[in-house]
């Protein structure tokens, strides 16, 4: 038997272990990997993921194949090449083959400051945890890098509490993988979470004391404070092994197309090696598909194969910050094909061969969907029309592809492994997973992998999420049957894991619809999205807006006078929506409840601008004042959003009333409107006036307002009860099976016998509603949350600055915006 000792314990050397062994079937390998870490081997791609609820554990990539040997807490401190040993403090091992998997280290500048306490790298779990431990008590940090790596380390930052800077020193974020347009749409949408960008700028040094950093300065002069620094600069190949091998231009092993360096007896591969092919110099990569792709060449050739590296490919898609963005292919050629939404944050851009027929690369960022099909297209003709293809309106499926087409670039799946896996009875994504290791790494390419078990004619889970096999519809109803009341109670019954950010939301949006308890009480407060935490949205500056019911848009004078009282007292920037409500923008989380407390005592409540909930109730004057009117509008609006107020649902729910068939209400554009007749009322539903406009659809006419009213409930539980998460009305509507008539018959018609459930839930919603408002301010523990700091409450964010706009108190900016013209 022979001996294979792997130095490194990370992904690629655990790919390589993986590999070989499943290759050797008849035992030749003995294989011992040393791990310098104490833990085996984990994914360091989601190593943030540790301050967004995740452990450890949740990380771990699964134990090793049975009989391997391996050693945690071992470094290899020397290898003796002409003796074949490699030595560790508990001995001497000999080996026949040796495989290099050390990975990298951070790059450390050099900039006077680096050793100082509270800077960190960002690359382990151990550096991970002594961050979190460090940051405990601070309230800002800088973060030097502003590539993947910068970014991660910045949301780490953001979600342990802290206001963020991150320092780029090329003029955009992400440099190596965006272009001049992407990288501006990024960094909108980084500034939109309330970090501070300063990109063109280098740290000249790191400041402080004895007992820690205190700031940082620019080389072209300025600082700004810091109590925490990471760097997260890029990476240097771990390559400090006496081998006495030749190394690559920028560090590395130098190795060849086999993966093997200057001695046959040792291969490279991963972040450490440098690979050389076609005589060029050593390059050394960062990604973790071009280690994969090395770790099976080596095995295929230990085992006898003929294997062999070709250029890697260094696609990549992310989530940076809740934000994607990917790249792939060249990032330069003949035409280039650009989209760009600012209204949305959406940017796109193609480039293809001089006859516009080939794909040679591309980016996206704010909207990665079209990634799976696009990535699998380079080299090859594009699919679909290319704006059609960025904008997401391409009929282009998976199978216009050829076969040789690769859809996993991370570990080199084509469509044809896919489909011949899926012919050999590969019947859901984890069985095709199995057979082909698609998706198995960033997970990009899983919507192709169902886009091509659905068009091979298998059909598939509508499973929520990996946590729960249920449909979002059928979790409504075992907790309504049931009686579960907790996420935990639902997950330990119904699921398996600790859950994740797709089915807590929605689980905290279905015992919120059914129980309709107080949003942060136990458990339900880490259930929420982003602005339900606080009770308000979240601004870009990161203040907050508050936004109290306006119920139909009517309002006393004494109510208008007080909004506008707590708008100058607090200094707050005041706008009429066009939901006919007042939007108070610059609040900071310290002065809501202070904020609340002046409206909720002049009898305004919370308007829900920031839930999956019902937003408002717009309405035109009606018969009371306009000559066309010929019902009261407004009172119907007014009744209505008191109904329906709070009652959450799988998203947003904006409704209005017209007095006449005029239609000054605009209710066809909402999820339910009304237009009053000489008789009554038509109700319209499934309308939508957000990124897909789509007017709606006529269900009654000329309805009592009694019937209206109970339609209305019936329609809304309905549809509380069976759209998926984040499903708008206009979109459930358009997939309802039978469509509007199948609603008509449910809601009205009463054709499932249904009806008096639906009428009793919603009795129970309004019979039971309270203000969140009102209910803060009436606990003292539920007060607590609301603070900028924990260690510090009271203390404003320093990081929030204001400017004076057209007479109003706006976010600083750093460039002015110009709109030339004058008012007609």
């Amino acid at each position: 038997m022979r001996h294979v000792v792997v130095v490194g314990n990370g992904m690629v050397g655990q790919r390589f272990v993986e590999a070989l062994t499943a290759r050797d079937a008849s035992g030749e390998w003995r294989v011992t990997v040393l791990g310098e870490e104490n833990r085996p081997a984990y994914d360091r791609v989601r190593l943030s993921a540790l301050f967004d609820g995740s452990t450890p554990a949740d990380l771990h990539l699964g134990d090793l194949p049975s009989g391997v040997d391996l050693r945690l807490g071992t470094a290899a401190l020397a290898v003796d090449r002409a003796a074949k040993t490699v030595t560790t403090e508990a001995g001497v091992l000999a080996y026949d083959e040796l495989v290099l998997a050390t990975g990298s280290r951070a790059f450390v500048p050099p900039i006077s400051g680096a050793d100082l306490p509270g800077v960190f790298v960002y690359r382990t779990i151990d550096d991970l945890e002594a961050m979190r431990e460090y940051a405990a008590g601070r309230s800002v940090g800088a973060v030097l890098g502003g590539g993947l790596l910068g970014l991660e380390a910045a949301n780490a930052l953001r979600l342990l509490g802290l206001a963020t800077h991150v320092v780029e020193f090329a003029p955009r974020l992400m440099p190596l993988q965006v272009d001049e347009g992407g990288g501006a749409v990024l960094k909108n949408h980084v500034e939109g979470l309330g970090l501070t960008v300063h990109t063109g700028r280098a740290c000249a040094s790191l400041v402080g004391t004895e007992a820690g950093v205190t700031g940082l300065t620019f080389a072209d002069g300025g600082a700004v404070d810091a109590e925490i620094v990471v760097i997260a600069a890029g990476i240097r190949p771990r390559d400090e092994l006496g081998l006495g091998l030749p190394l690559g231009p920028r560090g590395g092993f130098l190795v060849d197309a086999f993966c093997r360096t200057e001695d046959p007896a040792v291969w490279a591969i991963g972040e450490c090696a440098a690979l050389s092919l076609d005589g060029a110099d050593g390059r050394t990569y960062g990604l973790v598909a071009p280690g994969y792709a090395m770790a099976e060449v080596v095995a295929d050739r230990l085992v006898g194969g003929d294997a062999a590296m070709t250029t890697p490919d260094t696609s990549t898609k992310l989530k940076l910050l809740g934000v994607d963005v990917a790249s792939f292919g060249a990032a330069d050629g003949p035409l280039d094909v650009v989209y760009h939404d600012g209204a949305h944050g959406l940017y796109a851009k193609l480039w293809l061969s001089d006859d516009a027929k080939v794909l040679l690369g591309g980016v996206l960022v704010g909207d990665a969907s079209a990634y799976p099909t696009l990535r699998a297209s380079l080299g090859g003709p594009l699919p679909g029309p290319p704006l059609a293809l960025l904008a997401g309106d391409s009929a282009a499926t998976p199978l216009t592809l050829p076969g040789s087409a690769q859809v996993c670039s991370c570990n080199a799946v084509t469509k044809d492994a896919i489909v011949d896996a899926i012919k050999g009875g590969a019947a859901d994504v984890p069985a095709v997973k199995a057979c082909t290791r698609a998706g198995t790494t960033c997970g990009s390419c899983v919507p192709m992998l169902k886009q091509l078990l659905n068009e091979c004619g298998v059909v598939q889970s509508k499973a929520l999420c990996e946590h729960f096999d249920h449909t979002r519809q059928e979790l409504f109803d075992i907790i309504r049957v049931r009686g579960v009341r907790t996420f935990s109670e639902l997950i330990t019954g119904f699921g398996r894991g600790r859950g994740c950010d797709i089915c807590k939301p929605v689980v905290a949006s279905i015992l919120a619809s059914l129980t309709n308890g107080y949003v942060l009480d136990g458990e339900q407060a880490a259930l929420q999205d982003t602005n339900d935490h606080f009770l308000a949205n979240i601004q870009k500056d990161g203040t907050y807006s508050v936004v109290p019911r306006i119920p139909g848009g009517e309002i006393t004078p004494e109510k208008l006078i007080v909004i506008g009282e707590v708008a100058r007292d607090f200094g707050l920037y005041t706008k009429i929506t066009g939901g006919q409500r007042i939007d108070l923008f610059g609040a900071t989380v310290e002065q809501l409840p202070q904020i609340w407390r002046r409206l909720v005592d002049a009898g305004f409540e919370s308007g829900h601008a920031y839930g999956k909930a019902l937003r408002t109730v717009k309405s035109c004057v009606g018969s009371t004042w306009c000559r066309y009117g010929v019902q009261d509008s407004v009172g119907l609006a007014v009744a209505l959003e008191l109904r329906y107020r709070g009652l959450r649902a799988p998203h947003k729910i904006k409704s209005a009333v017209s007095g006449c068939a005029r239609e000054c209400a605009e209710a066809r554009g909402k999820d339910f409107g009304i237009i009053a007749t000489e008789t009554g009322w038509n109700l319209y539903v499934g309308g939508n006036g957000g990124f897909r406009p789509r007017h709606a659809d006529l269900l009654v006419s000329d309805v009592s307002t009694e019937d209206l009213i109970r339609t209305i409930d019936r329609f809304l539980m309905y549809y509380i009860r069976t759209a998926d998460r984040l499903q708008r009305t206009s979109s459930w509507l358009e997939g309802l099976d039978g469509g509007l008539d199948h609603l008509r018959d449910v809601v009205y018609h009463d054709s499932l016998g249904l009806g008096a459930e639906l009428d009793a839930a919603m009795a129970a919603h309004v019979e039971s509603y309270a203000d969140e408002w009102a209910a803060t301010l009436d606990d003292e523990e539920r007060l607590s949350r609301f603070v900028s700091f924990v260690n510090a409450p009271g203390v404003p964010d320093p990081s929030i600055s204001f400017e004076t706009e057209r007479g109003q108190r706006v976010p600083a900016r750093s460039v002015p915006v110009l709109i030339t013209g004058r008012p007609s």
